[in-house]
């Protein structure tokens, strides 16, 4: 069966010269080669069906090079339904840390989200033993958190504007809060945004979050209804995250993709993003740099 082996240098870089891209290829003996844009990504096209055996040996040609490798069928790599997640994947930080910040416990609230996305605790009871410190907290400083704290992954809201463009249909899943995931989402280009919802009394936090936690369990579920609300198979889902509540939603969809995750996440998904910005899985999908929605 024919698959492509999509590589994609590291964010910023542009890595694949033409002498690496034929080593390469040489290497796994590619029946093709085509560049999507310039010296950053490149398809190779191999006759296998061990998608991680062809992975393996592309990583050990590219001999230590910061170059992502995303290896799928060719036949369905373009696809319809893009499920994310927020803190750590869509952006760089973990809002609930930020919040607990404010109340001096950041690294007490750290050590637990840790422990949690590696799936050493179990995800809920977990997000309602951090939700009670932040007791007291005053939701208004949301919006200064949003401001100067967070920061968007690049090439995040290029990958859903593009795909939205092409008729896809794009979901930001978190653990988070409906605080921050609904403007968050809105900036980055969602089509809609599902989260947990942080319970407050004139404006402060009541330590409490409403039940029923959105977790792992409504990660995947929330992948299963859209997935047959638009009447697709498998295989034209998209997903990626980095946390132990992702694995079931990754798992599920027809490329899950790891980013910059958590071993336990990294060797269960499909795929991985160590170096590259989101725009890899548009070139995962087959667009060319040109063909990208920028800005």
């Amino acid at each position: 069966m024919t698959r492509v082996a999509t590589l994609v240098s590291a964010h910023g870089q542009a890595l694949l010269s033409d002498a690496l891209l034929a080593t390469v290829a040489q290497g796994v003996r590619a029946i093709q080669t085509e560049r999507l844009d310039g010296e950053i990504a490149a398809d190779l096209f191999c006759e296998t069906a061990d998608d991680r055996a062809l992975e393996a040996s592309i990583r050990a040609a590219l001999a230590g090079a910061a170059i992502d490798i995303i290896v799928q069928p060719v036949a369905t790599r373009r696809k319809t339904l893009f499920l994310a997640d927020m803190d750590s994947t869509m952006i760089g930080q973990e809002c609930i840390d930020e919040l607990a910040a404010y109340v001096g416990l950041k690294d007490r609230v750290a050590g637990i989200t840790e422990r949690a996305m590696r799936g050493e605790i179990a995800f809920e009871p977990a997000l309602r033993e951090r939700v009670a410190l932040l007791k007291g907290v005053n939701l208004a400083v949301v919006d200064e958190i949003i401001r100067e704290r967070i920061t968007l992954t690049p090439g995040g809201s290029a990958l859903v504007r593009t795909m939205r463009a092409n008729g896809g249909y794009t979901a930001l899943v978190s653990g988070g809060f409906t605080v921050f995931t609904g403007p968050l989402g809105a900036t980055i280009g969602f089509d809609e945004h599902r989260s947990n919802t942080l319970l407050a009394q004139d404006g402060i936090l009541t330590g409490e979050v409403a039940e029923p936690i959105l977790g792992k369990q409504a990660k995947l579920d929330a992948l299963l209804e859209l997935r047959a609300r638009f009447g697709l198979a498998p295989e034209h889902t998209l997903a990626i995250g980095d946390g132990a509540n992702d694995l079931a939603m990754l798992g599920e969809a027809g490329l899950g993709v790891a980013f910059r995750a958590k071993p336990a996440v990294a060797a269960a998904a499909d795929a991985r993003l160590d170096h590259a910005d989101l725009t890899a899985l548009l070139y995962a999908q087959g667009y060319r740099g040109d063909e990208i929605v920028r800005g």
